[in-house]
């Protein structure tokens, strides 16, 4: 079976599936067996979505995707591995879109709008799967800064602020545009405060003003 995959654009970091070892898989599964997965993650989404993640178990899972609970449990083994699985699955998504999908999000837009596109999708990435993010969040606070996931925003975004403002800390910059992005500040602001993701983007749009000003 073909890798559906995109290849990246010239230039742009390959898309890598996250998987808790830290490894790409060894090969594509078959069509049944892939569909059973995306089965099951998308019922897992959705319940804690709806429930929050406590209401992530095995049997919730497989009565929610239609699936047999041995079905979950020989795909994904117990709930700790397919909750890293769905935050994998969800990044790798999102990879697929900044990496290779349609500009200004894509590749094919000048730096500065790829950058307000980027910066606009994970708002909304982050506000739309809070519940997901909090709870990977709270299992490893520290751990998620050397997670492939943020290195790999880290990376593009850094990237594109070379293009922008040559021969200044890049790499800095790229760490404090993302410091809004932690999930329990998301979590915070927009379910605790009542702040929309309109307002969130239109203050990160203040932010990035004022790293382009003179660029």
């Amino acid at each position: 079976m073909a890798d559906p995959t995109p290849p990246p654009a010239r230039g742009e970091l390959p898309v890598v599936a996250l998987t808790p070892g830290g490894t790409p898989p060894a090969r594509a599964p078959r069509s049944d067996a892939a569909e059973n997965r995306r089965k099951i993650l998308d019922a897992a989404a959705a319940l804690v979505a709806e429930q929050g993640p406590d209401a992530l178990t095995m049997n919730a899972v497989a009565r929610a995707s239609g699936t047999g609970v041995g079905t979950v449990y020989r795909r994904f083994g117990d709930v700790g591995q397919l909750f890293s699985a769905l935050l994998d699955d969800r990044e790798v998504r999102f990879q697929e879109a900044f990496l290779a999908g349609p500009p200004p999000l894509g590749p094919g837009a000048p730096p500065a709008e790829r950058l307000r596109a980027y910066l606009h999708a994970l708002a909304d990435r982050f506000i739309d799967q809070r519940e997901l993010l909090l709870a990977g969040e709270t299992a490893a606070p520290v751990a998620r800064y050397a997670h492939g996931s943020h290195l790999g925003r880290h990376a593009h975004m850094a990237m594109l602020l070379r293009q922008l403002r040559p021969g200044t800390d890049a790499s800095l910059l790229a760490h404090l545009l993302l410091a809004p992005f932690a999930p329990s500040l998301v979590t915070h602001l927009t379910r605790d405060q009542g702040y929309t993701a309109g307002q969130f983007k239109a203050a990160l749009d203040t932010l990035l003003a004022g790293v382009l000003a003179d660029a």
